[in-house]
């Protein structure tokens, strides 16, 4: 694996705030980190350092083969305007933007590529569709379009799977799942803890003013869950039960 990003001793916030602090890991390529943590812990804040938005109070963030030339970014889906008048196929060839330059347009292997991410996000049969006419799925696939075009060695993806049902999440967990196999490095932050269970590599844990990095199945604990004031021991204790035991859990509920 080849290192991306080496983070040491980091402090996260703003002036007079510290959100999080005592980061100090690496991101590697061929992994998938989630981000968890609950409201206000500094998930946000994290992906706007990695995007060089918002700089470290303290600590080093160093780039060992230098900041990529392109990092893949999908924003949460509250702070994109779907009323933006171009279509599915325009939005998705603005990941490629790089290839053509910002005035040219595309050439036939370029058009090649923008149907083949809109095959591979699902999206293919709507390419002409105006965004404003789109359901919460078919956007999200759309941008997860745009990401591919992106070619970046980094993807960053803030609450990838809100507002999408079962289907189109197992179907963009496809996607990621070939970003890693590619040896790209993706960071996600993210709600859901089955899909972080069976699907990411590392994680890292914040709240309670404690960053917690690591191995999935050591971060991911009941008792860090708790202490770190992501859920309650209840909640902890049903998610666990039946993470381990979900025939269990289904004849216990019949």
């Amino acid at each position: 694996m080849t290192k991306i990003l080496e983070l040491r001793d980091l402090a996260l916030g703003y002036p007079g705030r510290t959100l999080c602090q005592n980061l100090s890991f690496d991101i590697e390529s061929g992994t998938t980190l989630a981000v968890l943590g609950a409201n206000g812990s500094g998930k946000s804040t994290f992906v706007k350092m990695l995007l060089g938005l918002l700089p470290q109070l303290s600590g080093e963030a160093h780039w060992p083969q230098g900041r990529p030339r392109e990092v893949g970014y999908l924003a949460q889906m509250t702070e994109f305007d779907r009323r933006f008048p171009i279509r599915v196929r325009d939005l998705a060839a603005m990941g490629a933007w790089r290839g053509f330059g910002l005035w040219g347009g595309l050439d036939k292997a370029g058009r090649r590529r923008v149907a083949a991410a809109l095959d591979e996000a699902g999206v293919w049969d709507i390419a002409d569709q105006p965004l404003h006419t789109l359901s919460g799925g078919q956007l999200q696939r759309t941008l997860f379009a745009r990401v591919i075009l992106q070619d970046a060695p980094l993807i960053l993806l803030d609450e990838p799977f809100a507002a999408v049902d079962q289907s189109t999440e197992a179907h963009l967990l496809t996607i990621i799942e070939r970003w890693r196999d590619e040896g790209r490095a993706v960071v996600l932050v993210i709600h859901d803890l089955s899909s972080v269970l069976d699907h990411c590599t590392h994680a890292l844990l914040l709240g309670d003013d404690t960053a917690t990095y690591g191995m999935v199945d050591d971060v991911l604990t009941p008792e860090r869950l708790v202490a770190q004031k992501y859920m309650s021991e209840s909640q902890a204790s049903w998610m666990f039960r039946k993470a381990t035991n979900p025939v269990a859990e289904e004849l216990a509920d019949v």
